[in-house]
């Protein structure tokens, strides 16, 4: 993009969304054999074992599987979504409209990719440049979406300088006009930064005064530390006179009750958007089986299985604190389960990836490789790296003994 001021933003290269930093990389690491037994810990895919209720519900529904699922879900499924949202949220029961606020999703990835499509398609602006907003560095499937949509991807860098959450503040009024949605991570996406309400109050306020969707993705909104949960975007926008209008919340079972496979996920908020959202989707979008719905209900209602899941993730946090001690700019973030480490010192995330596989086996991901270019042309996330804390505690112990080996 175009601006006459510098701006902590920047507009991606169209090809950037169909990028996977996964596949680049494998592309790195290929030529060479790891230095020792591998450990992985690039994926953030949750190891910890699966909650005991999973298999007998599953095997109680199983018979849903013969059958078409409905793209809007069971009444079970979405009375469950609101009732576990109301509470964790602290928000006053009814608050979450359960028939039109709530939909499934089949995991939250889909739905944060489709939700900019569905933007798109509702957004009033004039300009032919319509442009979704990405934080720097970013999930990918919010790239993907706003490419399909046709929009430009302008990512706002969310760098130690802004505690690691975009500054919506510095936002030129031209770029806001022209906005169809913004993606807002917390807690933080890999950085484990986590916003305050004022941070949210503020990104719903710019939303509505522009006229576009924000889209808060809170994934990882159960993996805190301190027993000190994330405010969420939903808890912010019910003390407005507005409700959730333009606010979508977008959660799933992955991280919270350790099922990535399941694939399951759901959107709470402006049941405008939802209603007409579930019309498109209803033509376009995968359905979520039953039975699959059903192991949602069941996990939504025990929070027991999510302690232990924080628990062990704490366990690992204390270890890294013991093991790295300051290294790399090394602290403990409020959420999440990434280390985000600052290796500019020893050539940046990539050169580092490569010499940890090479001489420990361990397999990490260059935080350039999560980023795009910045309005100066430079990558903000070259001097990163993220390490995923998802295997076990002896194999994470074992893997950042390694990598203070090899680095010093």
């Amino acid at each position: 993009m175009t601006a006459t001021t510098p701006a902590p933003h920047s507009a991606a290269p169209a090809d950037v969304a169909f990028t996977s930093p996964f596949q680049r990389l494998t592309d790195l690491l290929a030529p060479h054999a790891p230095g020792r037994a591998p450990i992985n810990l690039t994926v953030g895919e949750p190891r910890h074992a699966l909650p005991a209720f999973v298999a007998p519900v599953m095997a109680r529904e199983i018979a849903g599987f013969g059958r078409y699922p409905t793209i809007k879900g069971t009444d079970a499924f979405r009375r469950a979504v609101a009732d576990w949202s109301e509470h964790r949220f602290g928000l006053t029961a009814g608050t979450i409209d359960v028939d039109r606020g709530v939909l499934p999703l089949n995991g939250s990835r889909e739905g944060l990719f489709y939700a900019a499509l569905e933007a798109r398609r509702r957004w009033t602006g004039t300009s032919d440049r319509p442009a979704i907003l990405l934080p720097n560095p970013f999930y990918q499937a919010y790239a993907a979406g706003a490419a399909a949509a046709g929009c430009e991807v302008v990512m706002i860098d969310a760098g130690p300088d802004t505690g690691f959450l975009p500054d919506l503040d510095r936002l030129p009024e031209d770029l806001l006009a022209r906005t169809v949605a913004l993606y807002y991570a917390s807690p933080a996406n890999p950085q484990g930064a986590v916003a305050s309400r004022a941070d949210w109050l503020r990104a719903i306020a710019l939303a509505r005064r522009h006229g576009f969707m924000l889209f808060a993705d809170e994934c990882y909104s159960e993996i805190y530390r301190d027993g000190h949960p994330p405010e969420g975007v939903l808890a912010a926008a019910a003390t407005t006179p507005e409700g959730f209008a333009r606010v979508i919340a977008f959660n799933s079972l992955s991280k919270r009750s350790n099922l990535p496979g399941l694939r399951c996920g759901f959107a709470v908020g402006d049941g405008d958007f939802l209603s007409r959202w579930v019309a498109f989707r209803n033509m376009a979008a995968p359905q979520v089986p039953t039975p699959v719905q059903a192991v949602a209900v069941a996990a939504l209602s025990d929070e027991t299985h999510v302690a232990e899941n924080r628990r062990l993730y704490d366990a690992k946090f204390a270890a890294a604190e013991r093991i790295l001690g300051t290294r790399w700019g090394y602290a403990t973030p409020p959420g999440g389960f990434f280390l985000w480490l600052d290796v500019a010192e020893h050539g940046g995330g990539e050169a580092v990836a490569l010499r940890l596989w090479r001489e420990a086996g361990v397999r990490t991901i260059p935080g350039g490789y999560l980023s795009g270019l910045g309005l100066d042309g430079a990558n903000p996330g070259e001097r990163w790296l993220r390490i995923a804390m998802v295997e076990s505690l002896a194999l994470t112990e074992d893997a950042l003994v390694r990598i203070v080996e090899t680095l010093g």
